[in-house]
Formats: structure tokens, C-alpha cells, sequence
């Protein structure tokens, strides 16, 4: 029964990945970042906006899917 269950939320962890990745704004920042536009407020405070968010999520979520992803591989031994 937790075998099942973690698998249920290793899926679901999956999928909150990829949708937050695809959330996400372009690292590129083309020739914005020659004429120095990538240093407005916006690209100052990039950890309390939105896109802040998104990145803090996507790193707990690629956490808790590395440690779903062990325990289901060591209880399958």
C-alpha cells in the first residue's frame, strides 16, 4: 500500500515539474543584456517575483522527486 502511494506521488511530483518548468521565463537574455536591461528592478528582485517562486519550487520538487525515486528503487531490493 505505500509502495502505491508513492508511486501515486512520485507521478504527481513529475507532472508539478514539468508544468513548472514550462512556467518559466527564458534564461536567454539576448542582446538585453548588453545595453546592462537585465539590472532593472525587476532583474534585482527576481526572488520575490513570480519567477522567484517558480525556481524555489522547482528546486523542492526535484528534491522530493530524488528522494521518492531512492526509496522506491531501495524498497524494491
Amino acid at each position: 500500500m505505500l509502495r502505491t502511494l508513492l508511486t501515486v506521488l512520485f507521478i504527481l511530483v513529475g507532472l508539478a515539474i514539468t508544468v513548472i518548468v514550462l512556467m518559466q521565463e527564458g534564461k536567454a537574455q539576448g542582446l538585453g543584456a548588453i545595453s546592462g536591461v537585465a539590472d532593472t528592478y525587476w532583474g534585482k528582485n527576481k526572488g520575490r517575483s513570480l519567477e522567484g517562486i517558480l525556481v524555489k519550487a522547482t528546486t523542492a520538487l526535484v528534491v522530493a522527486f530524488l528522494v521518492i525515486s531512492v526509496v522506491l528503487n531501495v524498497a524494491s531490493i
